[in-house]
């Protein structure tokens, strides 16, 4: 008998230190197998779209600068970067056998000048011996035969013609002196612009020959201290908001690896319908046109470039992780639930694909968000409305969300077995 109250004894402790300790293990199971939430305050601040690239730093035009002429070069007056100005002398090339020219046509001119001048003698003798003639024929008509005036007539006639072709032959001579003349004027190269020389191919003693194809001599940048152009290759996905970019004025900013520390500023000049695709990416050139008052821009320089698409300063901001967490139904109360019973993005129902329709609908709703919240154990959605979206934030347009409130980010895992 005192066996029994012994064992009944004892199981009596155990009961009571059983319950004892599961009570207390209950309470901690549960509150730590509870998910635990991320979160983050909506706040007030500067929101800015921009869509980034890259390109390369061009002058605004490039004029090639050649050789009409042929021959070795004599002297060269310019080097790289050297200012010119328009009408400059940059090279000259060997004049010698131009200048000979030019003695050579001279002549020819004189000569044909001198022929004229003979000719117009002897126009003047035949013009004499034919009115001589007709005064001895007044006098007696037997003292000239009609042979004799015929051929003091044609003779007059004869010179006559020949004065026309001297004076054609000295048109023709002054014709070649010009043309000898600005051959011997193309040996001096001159710059066709105000700029830099940006490249020079030429050295004295070099010979041109601009026989078959005209040589490139010089490349000269106008206008490199006012400004320069950059040239991005911008995807196809962010062709439409360059485009509003470039209508509402907006600014684009962009930095070089030569001044890590400098941001330069420009504006869209021009979007260019010419595309390239290269492993099936369509992109479009865009011309950044930048001012460049200390010359540190130079071409060939790589830019990383930020197109300011829109900005606003101080306004509602959600944190956009906020916008990309959507939760298990069974962590949302059950009258939100519809908010994430939803198919996956992109098919509907039975898995068809949407349609474009759809698709251009989706995008036109997507300022129209939900944002989580806790309420005791469970999410609450708050439908909010969106302006700007960004990476980080977006404008908080309308809703039931205020300065300062948390919005669920993401949750936290608390349990994890070792």
């Amino acid at each position: 008998m005192g066996w029994m109250l012994k064992r009944l004894l004892i199981v009596g402790v155990l009961g009571g230190v059983s319950v004892a300790i599961a009570v207390p293990v209950r309470s901690w199971w549960h509150q730590h197998s509870q998910t635990k939430y991320l979160s983050a305050a909506v706040s007030r601040g500067r929101l800015e779209i921009v869509v980034n690239s890259t390109g390369t730093v061009k002058p605004v035009r490039s004029v090639s600068v050649g050789a009409f002429t042929s021959g070795p070069i004599a002297e060269v007056y310019v080097d790289f970067n050297s200012a010119v100005e328009k009408g400059g002398l940059l090279a000259r090339i060997d004049p010698k056998l131009l200048a000979a020219a030019v003695a050579r046509d001279r002549a020819a001119l004189e000569t044909q000048k001198a022929e004229l001048l003979r000719i117009n003698a002897l126009l003047q003798q035949a013009k004499n011996n034919e009115d001589r003639g007709r005064k001895l024929l007044a006098i007696n008509k037997d003292y000239l035969s009609d042979t004799d005036m015929d051929q003091y007539h044609y003779t007059r006639l004869s010179f006559e013609a020949q004065v026309k072709l001297a004076e054609a032959s000295i048109k023709q001579a002054e014709a070649n002196l010009k043309n000898s003349e600005v051959n011997l004027g193309y040996t001096e190269i001159r710059s066709p612009e105000a700029g830099i020389v940006i490249e020079r191919k030429v050295d004295p003693g070099q010979t041109v020959a601009a026989s078959f194809q005209t040589p490139e001599l010089f490349t000269i940048a106008p206008d490199m201290d006012k400004h320069m152009y950059v040239y991005a290759s911008v995807d196809e996905a962010d062709i439409g908001l360059i485009r509003t970019a470039q209508e509402h004025g907006r600014a684009v900013k962009f930095t070089v690896d030569a001044y890590p520390g400098d941001l330069f500023g420009g504006r869209v000049h021009q979007i260019r319908k010419n595309s390239t695709t290269t492993q099936n990416v369509v992109t479009y050139p865009v011309v950044i046109e930048a001012a460049n008052p200390d010359l540190k821009l130079m071409p060939g320089m790589t830019a990383n470039i930020s197109f300011q698409i829109d900005a606003k300063e101080d306004v509602l901001r959600v944190p956009a992780a906020a916008l990309r967490f959507i939760p298990l139904p069974a962590q949302v109360r059950p009258e939100d639930r519809h908010h994430v019973e939803v198919l996956p993005n992109g098919t509907a129902e039975g898995g068809v694909k949407r349609s474009a329709g759809d698709k251009a609908e989706k995008v036109r709703k997507r300022h129209h968000r939900v944002v989580w919240v806790q309420d005791g154990e469970l999410l609450r959605a708050i439908p909010v409305i969106l302006g700007l979206i960004e990476t980080q934030f977006a404008e908080f347009l309308t809703g039931e969300l205020g300065e300062g409130q948390a919005v669920v980010t993401g949750t936290e895992s608390v349990y994890a077995p070792r």
